[in-house]
């Protein structure tokens, strides 16, 4: 398997990108979904740099498998993330409305935090195992 972990953590770069660009046009549902999805991109690409093979989509999890200590809080802000995966995108997430009525800035604005914390502890442990 090749190392591929620094073209995940590229891609986790431009979804969180994407995030604020979402959170500053009020498209709150987005950045929110967009966060996760750097979070989620992030954290596989430290199971690439493992030599793991990740599935999923549950950041909070895919946490929790990495071969390494990782920060109960981190694990915990991974955990809001992962509410946003389904119900930021499709009107059924929520018993009524479509998505975009459910999300704010405060929303956005937490998920965007809590995904630059996924990335940036990502960052870290890769710069220390010479990858990214």
């Amino acid at each position: 398997m090749a190392d591929r972990s620094g073209d995940w953590i590229e891609q986790a770069d431009r979804n969180l990108a994407q995030a604020l660009s979402s959170k500053e046009e009020r498209r709150h549902e987005w950045a929110c979904f967009a966060a996760q999805q750097a979070a989620e991109l992030a954290v596989k690409a430290l199971h690439l740099k493992h030599m793991q093979e990740a599935w999923g989509h549950v950041v909070a999890r895919l946490l929790e498998e990495l071969p390494l200590e990782v920060p109960e809080e981190l694990v915990d802000k991974a955990r809001v993330l992962d509410g946003y995966y389904i119900p930021a995108r499709y009107p059924n997430g929520h018993d009524e409305g479509a998505p975009y009525r459910h999300y704010g800035k405060l929303q956005s604005e937490e998920a965007i935090r809590y995904a630059g914390e996924i990335l940036a502890f990502v960052r870290a442990r890769l710069a220390s195992e010479g990858a990214g």
